[in-house]
């Protein structure tokens, strides 16, 4: 197959997942989703992107396997523990100033950065004054965030994040093990919501004073890289905070005026107050 054919046929896809199923994959990057796809392509058993697109679109069992090699699924609790060191130690102060708070991850995945969160937030005293949101388009990660259930051999590295990230308690505190997995504290639920949303589709969130999405964009082609970080900008209140991941910046997005370095390491952004 020429690679003119495969990048057609690709295309056809694409486009076949947003008519049928309304995921919208078209303006990932071209290598990034090529790539997944192939895999995809072999693992349902299928000669070229066309015969994948047959089996797409007349069984619809295969959807949600599919969804799992088109959306990377893959954190850890206090992943990259400096960047929620600079949440605890910079940003924190600042949001201590409201009486209320609302925190978005984007592209949560099976919640981990979620939960990361919620129990700094607890460590800080203000969780009691924070709704967290946790949004992604696969609802398979959704359900796995809602339970808060994890291998209990991802314990040690968590842990160790935790400390790292300046744990003010120990991360036993906040799960119990048994039958080889860990149960986070329902506790750390109570004011968070799980729900489908998609950056490249869905619309703003109001008044949000947090928003971290990392290791999302870096999947997105430049167009859909400024419409997300447009979302962001829109979504949060003046002088909020959007956290991105190490390998992604605000340099040449389009609304890279609306924001200030804040933390430039750990890549964490501040509204202007003038935006």
């Amino acid at each position: 197959m020429s690679d003119k054919t495969e990048e057609i046929e690709l295309r056809l896809l694409l486009d076949a997942i947003y008519q049928r199923y309304h995921y919208d994959f078209r303006g990932y990057s071209a290598a990034s989703i090529t790539r997944r796809l192939r895999q995809a392509r072999e693992r349902f058993g299928c000669r070229s992107f066309s015969q994948l697109q047959d089996r797409v679109l007349h069984e619809p069992a295969v959807l949600p396997e599919l969804l799992a090699f088109l959306t990377v699924q893959v954190s850890e609790l206090f992943r990259d523990p400096a960047y929620f060191r600079a949440i605890r130690e910079q940003v924190v102060p600042h949001l201590r100033t409201y009486p209320s708070l609302k925190v978005w991850v984007a592209g949560c995945s099976a919640g981990e950065e979620v939960y990361s969160l919620a129990i700094l937030f607890r460590e800080e005293g203000l969780e009691d004054r924070t709704m967290f949101y946790g949004t992604d388009i696969n609802p398979e990660a959704i359900r796995k965030a809602e339970a808060g259930v994890y291998e209990i051999d991802r314990l040690a590295l968590f842990t160790e994040n935790h400390r790292l990230a300046g744990g003010k308690s120990s991360l036993s505190d906040y799960y119990t093990a048994a039958y080889g997995a860990a149960v986070f504290d329902k506790t750390l639920r109570r004011r968070t919501v799980f729900s489908d949303h998609s950056l490249v589709t869905d619309a703003v969130f109001a008044e949000v004073h947090l928003v971290s999405c990392r290791n999302v964009l870096i999947y997105f082609d430049r167009e859909l890289q400024d419409r997300s970080i447009g979302l962001f900008k829109d979504s949060l209140v003046r002088k909020g905070f959007l956290g991105l991941g190490a390998k992604e910046s605000l340099r040449f997005s389009a609304h890279a005026d609306a924001f200030i370095e804040f933390a430039r390491d750990e890549r964490i952004y501040q509204k202007r107050g003038t935006t």
